[in-house]
C-alpha cells in the first residue's frame, strides 16, 4: 500500500485546535511566534537519531524520517514566503505538492544527520524572520494557490501547526513501531 496524497485544507487551524495533535494556533501572541517557530525545530534532531529513522510504521504512513524532511522541506518554504510577504506587495504562493517532492527527492533514503542539520537551520532562519516582525508588518498579506489569504501573523500561525503536528506523528509511529513498553 502506498501514501494517499495529502489533500487537506489544513487552514481550518486557524479557527480551532487541532484534534489529532491539540495544537491551537490561537493560544499565544504573535510576539511568541519566533520563539515558538525555535522550538518546534528542536525535538526533531532526537527524533531523526532514532534507531527506527528509516522505519514505516504502516505502509501508507511516513517513516521518522520522511516526516523530517517534510518538516525541513516546510521550514524552508516557510523562510521563502515569509519573506515574500515582508519584502513584495500581497505575493502569491504556488501550490506545493508535498507528495510529489517527498517521492522527487527520495526522501527515504536521506541522511537523517544531514536532515536534523538542515530542519535546525531552516527552523533558525525563519524564527529569526519573526524576531524581526513589528507594527503594520504583521498585517501583510500574501495569497495561497487556491484563493486563502494569510497575513504574516496568520501564516506563522498556520505554519506552526504542521511541525508541531507532525511530531506527535512520529512519536505515535515510533511507539507503534517499538510495541508495548
Amino acid at each position: 500500500m502506498t501514501i494517499e496524497p495529502e489533500n487537506k485544507n489544513w487552514t481550518w487551524v486557524l479557527e480551532r485546535p487541532c484534534p489529532e495533535c491539540g495544537f491551537d494556533t490561537q493560544s499565544f501572541p504573535s510576539t511568541d511566534l519566533a520563539r515558538l517557530v525555535r522550538d518546534a525545530g528542536k525535538p526533531w534532531r532526537e527524533l531523526l537519531a532514532h534507531p527506527l529513522v528509516r522505519v514505516r510504521p504502516a505502509d501508507d504512513r511516513w517513516s521518522a524520517l520522511e516526516y523530517g524532511c517534510h518538516v525541513r522541506d516546510v521550514f524552508q518554504l516557510g523562510v521563502s514566503r515569509a519573506n515574500r510577504m515582508l519584502l513584495e506587495d500581497n505575493p502569491s504562493f504556488a501550490n506545493w505538492d508535498q507528495d510529489e517532492t517527498a517521492v522527487a527527492e527520495h526522501y527515504e533514503l536521506q541522511d537523517p544527520l544531514t536532515v536534523a542539520d538542515d530542519l535546525s537551520a531552516a527552523s533558525t532562519a525563519l524564527a529569526d524572520i519573526y524576531e524581526t516582525v513589528s507594527g503594520k508588518q504583521w498585517d501583510r498579506p500574501g495569497t495561497r494557490s487556491d484563493g486563502s489569504p494569510f497575513t504574516v501573523e496568520t501564516f506563522g500561525r498556520y505554519f506552526l501547526h504542521d511541525p508541531v503536528h507532525h511530531v506527535v506523528d512520529v512519536q505515535k509511529g515510533l511507539a507503534l513501531l517499538q510495541g508495548p513498553p
